[in-house]
């Protein structure tokens, strides 16, 4: 039984389904999202097909293999069942990969102000708030013209990333593009050049988890392309239409959120112990204290390396153990005895925007054009299905000659949080000011 088809589950169910073995795997949703690649949905570079595939297209080949649309609410583990929320299946081996979502640091309330970026729907509902941003700017200024007060300047549009890591880094670095080129003549009232990106990091620099030159470099990057970057600025408060770092109130017409993870509730059901973002502390074999046969893997684990160092939540650890445990379980299965987990750091890439990445394969770092490129065919190589690699390929090729974003497509809704408050005439110029009292706001 194997709950999750991120990197890690379906790494592990391809890997299982070769040997003598029933497969039984478990998703809420039926596709598989090549996460890495969600930004340029929630940037309209891509479209989700692009980057996704049903997970029983993927694993039609294996007759051994069966998919279950369904959510997983509870484990129990004496009597080896898995729990749905409509009935309880039987497992002789349990693999828990069920990722990870974002984290708000104990402030939930800030979700709809603040979107993250975790799943299709997500990025959908960014790129719906980026795009409506500026249709909405536009509509007013036309309205205002009608009204005989075409000389009221708006104040730009501003858009405001929060977090310095690679998704945060990722989106700033877009934004500034969509707005700068990809917008640019499109619109009679507005001019979306003048459009701010501002990205808020907490610690000292951008992409910390990179060398201090890795990250210089970033953060030239991304003033090249116009973002601002602020760092050692935690947000204390998210409202509609503006975030607080401490004293400092900042006005913005879109609000997006990449500053943290949180693991899978599901982890907390298996009464192993967890680390503070919710992660299960696992053995160096993969699985669980007092329960052999079940194993956490992916953004769910939380395990050192042989220097000490906790393992990222990233793909290619996912996936790396994703093969290990089907090696576990085939050793098992010969009754051999099973050997320690080793990840083997094959380097990191983040991308900043066209032409503009940073990259570090051991003591080997490098920035720029060659960067990108690096980053652009290694996450081609990895998307799932040859269909998917060429239209991604002929997409980026196209944006990269023309800047043009093919996917700008506005669903749902046409409403921002805090929309009104953002572009009323009182609120214009007014992005500093002291924050309001507890009493204040009770009363």
């Amino acid at each position: 039984m194997i709950v999750g088809a991120g990197f890690a589950g379906l790494t592990a169910a391809r890997r299982i389904a070769r040997l003598p073995i029933q497969v039984t795997l478990v998703d809420r949703r039926n596709h598989h999202t090549f996460q890495p690649l969600l930004y340029q949905v929630a940037t309209a570079g891509l479209s989700p097909g692009e980057i996704a595939a049903p997970i029983r297209w993927i694993l039609s080949s294996h007759s051994n293999v069966e998919v279950l649309l369904a959510e997983v609410v509870d484990f129990n583990l004496e009597q080896k069942q898995v729990i749905t929320k409509e009935h309880a299946i039987d497992y002789d081996f349990l693999i828990i990969a069920s990722g990870a979502t974002h984290a708000y640091f104990g402030h939930d309330e800030w979700e709809p102000l603040a979107p993250g970026l975790k799943t299709v729907e997500d990025a959908l509902e960014i790129r719906r708030r980026v795009l409506l941003a500026f249709e909405l700017a536009e509509r007013r200024k036309v309205e205002e013209s009608a009204a005989g007060n075409d000389a009221t300047s708006a104040s730009p549009l501003q858009f405001v990333v929060v977090g310095g890591g690679p998704t945060g880094v990722e989106l700033a670095g877009t934004l500034a593009e969509i707005a700068r080129h990809a917008l640019n003549g499109e619109f009679r009232k507005i001019d979306p050049r003048q459009s701010r990106i501002l990205l808020i990091e907490g610690g000292p620099r951008v992409l910390p988890a990179y060398s201090a030159e890795l990250s210089r470099k970033a953060e030239e990057q991304l003033h090249h392309l116009g973002v601002e970057v602020r760092t050692s600025k935690m947000v204390t408060r998210v409202e509609p239409g503006a975030v607080w770092t401490g004293d400092q109130r900042i006005s913005a017409a879109v609000i997006l959120w990449a500053a943290g993870v949180a693991a899978s509730p599901l982890g907390q059901k298996l009464g192993a112990t967890v680390d503070r973002a919710g992660r299960v502390h696992v053995q160096r074999d993969l699985s669980i204290p007092g329960y052999k046969e079940v194993f956490v893997i992916g953004d769910l684990a939380a395990l050192q390396d042989e220097n000490g160092r906790m393992l990222p939540g990233v793909a290619p650890v996912a996936i790396q153990q994703g093969e290990w445990v089907a090696k576990i379980i085939a050793r098992d299965l010969e009754n051999q005895p099973r050997r320690d987990f080793h990840y083997f750091d094959k380097g990191s890439l983040a991308t900043i925007g066209r032409a503009a990445a940073v990259a570090q394969f051991g003591k080997f770092e490098l920035s720029g054009y060659f960067a990108w490129l690096a980053w652009l065919f290694i996450h081609i190589l990895f998307l799932i299905g040859f269909r998917n690699r060429m239209i991604v390929m002929i997409q980026w090729a196209w944006s990269y000659l023309t800047y043009e974003r093919g996917a700008r497509l506005i669903t749902g809704s046409d409403e921002l949080p805090g929309w009104t408050e953002h572009e009323s005439h009182a609120e214009k110029g007014r992005t500093m000011e002291p924050p309001i009292s507890a009493d204040k706001r009770r009363a």
